[in-house]
Parts: C-alpha cells; structure tokens; sequence
C-alpha cells in the first residue's frame, strides 16, 4: 500500500507543472515504483484479476494518513 501510495504521489507531482523540478528524476521514481507493484509477490502469487488492482489504487488515493487507515 505505500508504494501505491508513493505512487500515486510521484505521478500527480509530475502532472504539476512546477518549472523547478527534476523531471527525469520523477520519470524515474515512478518506473522503479511501479515495478515493485507490478512484481510484488501478492500479485505474481495470486489468482487475482485487474480489479483487485483497481481496488489497490482506489485504497491508496482515498487513503488518510501517511500510513492509512488500519496500517499502523
């Protein structure tokens, strides 16, 4: 959950247009991340489908705190 969470953080800093920041260095951030979902053992494991996916994103956007709820 937190790297969906990281995610979801480094890709709306890169929609920001905001002239100072190292673009390439968000690019890469949110490559590296989304290879740890993509490849995170509960998926390749798993017989889950794409929704279980869109489930993990919907989490992590609506999430509330820096660990979310219940993840302390």
């Amino acid at each position: 959950m937190k790297a969906r969470r990281a995610f979801t953080a480094t890709y709306e800093a890169l929609a920001a247009p905001c002239p100072g920041q190292d673009r390439a260095a968000l690019r890469r951030r949110l490559l590296r991340l989304s290879v740890r979902i993509w490849w995170h053992p509960y998926w390749t494991t798993s017989r889950t489908g794409p929704a279980a996916r869109v489930r993990l994103r919907e989490l992590a956007r609506t999430s509330t705190g820096p660990e979310g709820p219940g993840e302390r």
